[in-house]
């Protein structure tokens, strides 16, 4: 990839800033700095604030004009490498072309761009073709809307009655997505996040869920995106073996099976599942441990009668832990009761998941940033926040648990906090260590509460030893000009 091997910061420019670009270039360069090699601005799209948080643009190509401009994010381009969302799938059905097709029907121009039920199944889907169509959410995969002629088109909605999927086959779908990614170049965009490419090609007969032209439609992309000096990260939830599959196949994928391994690990101080994932996971991926959406479940579930990397059982226990930890706050937001929820999240900051407690929450970067990959940490992540109960009872959104507004004297508090002070220590460790470029290892103890991941890059060596007796973990480290330096991570603080 053309991205540094450093940290990444995941963020919302308002939520974080309060304001928009400029205030995100100033945090970028003063309260973190030298943190991160790179950041992924989800969506700035106009609207920021759709029913999607901006994952259901308007317009793909213009940024939310309460946030800055494109001269602003090229700006912040020059120090940082900026990952932007390629929202593949769909467009917003307040968007102008959908508009269009509302008030013309089959007769619009944009007619082409919308995809529905009749392109892919004919004007007499069988019932059982529409029961084999993976389903991301409880709600409807079409929705019936009549048009100012008239016309009533079914039109394929996989996420929300407000995004509109496309036909990214056809001549419009390609030309649509040709002009984000010719946007993004004059822009010093370096990486793209294929928000829900997974879904992006549908067929009859299928479960229209990464198929072999979807792979297709993927690499073809990609290639469009290196010709420009891009690379496509391509975000997938689902079982693990087709994670490791469509890593094969593709420049970079998330590491989405790592979040609920490495709580499953400090909840059970048993380390065998994620010592045999780190065993088999993708070396081109990005880790995360919190993101914009909740923690993913079903990377590390089973799929139909092939065993996932925790058994049902264990997931549900998974599950509850954190539901107790969190005081039943994720409870709160997460399945039924919460609006425009995933089926496979759960809805939680992740140091609420460890019951707000910042050494195991240490432990658990630690192990993030040791992992194969690009490490990326989310906003409210670095920083250490908690759930915002006031944010999700105003909303009634789950995910917004995790998607906090911050103030400059939140930003300021947090920036001033010891538990900040040992998370910039991590940081600043996993970007300077030249092992990092080199060759991982693990090796688990007979016990399974003992763990080692190591780098080793010609002289240059790191160590991560976790001691899950002692939820305790040592770091050791060495260059060809430098002896070996121990660090120990104990009672919230590294020393």
């Amino acid at each position: 990839m053309y991205l540094n091997n450093q940290v990444q910061l995941i963020t919302y420019v308002d939520r974080l800033t309060g304001a928009g670009l400029t205030e995100l270039n100033d945090v970028l360069l003063n309260e973190f700095k030298e943190l991160f090699g790179g950041v992924h601005l989800l969506p700035f799209f106009n609207p920021i604030d759709g029913e999607d948080a901006g994952f259901d643009p308007i317009d793909h190509t213009e940024v939310d004009a309460r946030l800055g401009s494109w001269s602003d994010i090229a700006t912040i381009g020059r120090s940082h490498d900026i990952m932007a969302d390629l929202i593949v799938n769909h467009v917003s059905a307040q968007s102008l072309v959908f508009q269009d097709v509302l008030e013309k029907g089959s007769a619009s121009e944009f007619f082409d761009l919308i995809m529905t039920k009749e392109k892919v199944f004919g004007e007499h889907a069988q019932q059982e073709d529409i029961d084999k169509i993976y389903r991301p959410r409880p709600t409807p995969c079409f929705t019936p809307m009549t048009c100012q002629t008239g016309e009533v088109i079914n039109v394929w909605t996989t996420f929300t009655d407000n995004q509109i999927d496309i036909d990214v086959t056809g001549t419009m779908g390609q030309a649509y997505l040709t002009k984000i990614l010719d946007t993004f170049e004059r822009n010093n965009i370096k990486l793209i996040r294929l928000d829900a490419a997974g879904y992006a090609i549908k067929k009859a007969g299928t479960n229209c869920f990464m198929l072999d032209d979807t792979f297709d439609f993927i690499n073809g992309l990609s290639a469009q995106a290196n010709s420009r000096g891009m690379n496509c990260l391509v975000e997938i939830h689902s079982y693990y073996k087709t994670q490791i599959e469509i890593a094969k196949r593709c420049e970079a994928v998330y590491d989405f099976a790592l979040p609920p391994l490495v709580l499953h690990t400090l909840f059970n101080n048993d380390a065998k599942a994620l010592y045999d994932w780190l065993c088999i996971s993708p070396q081109n991926c990005v880790t995360v441990l919190d993101t914009h959406d909740g923690i993913g479940i079903v990377d590390v579930g089973p799929e139909g009668d092939k065993p996932g990397l925790l058994t049902a059982q264990q997931i549900d226990a998974l599950v509850n832990q954190i539901h107790s930890n969190s005081n039943g706050q994720s409870l709160q937001a997460t399945g039924a009761a919460a609006n425009n929820v995933d089926l496979y999240q759960v809805n939680c900051t992740y140091i609420d998941a460890l019951g707000n407690n910042q050494q195991d929450y240490l432990l658990a970067r630690a192990i993030q940033f040791f992992a194969p990959g690009i490490p990326q940490v989310y906003y409210a992540g670095v920083l250490g926040l908690n759930n915002d109960m006031a944010l999700l009872a105003q909303s009634q959104v789950g995910r917004d648990i995790n998607r906090p507004f911050l103030d400059k004297e939140t930003l300021t508090n947090a920036v001033q906090s010891s538990f900040f002070a040992a998370m910039r220590q991590l940081i600043l460790l996993r970007n300077s260590h030249p092992a990092f470029n080199g060759d991982f290892s693990i090796i688990l103890g007979d016990d399974h509460r003992n763990l080692n991941l190591s780098w080793n890059n010609d002289s240059s060596h790191i160590s991560l030893h976790i001691d899950l007796n002692a939820h305790t973990a040592t770091i050791k480290y060495s260059t060809a000009e430098l002896d070996t330096q121990t660090l120990i991570i104990k009672d919230a603080s590294i020393r």
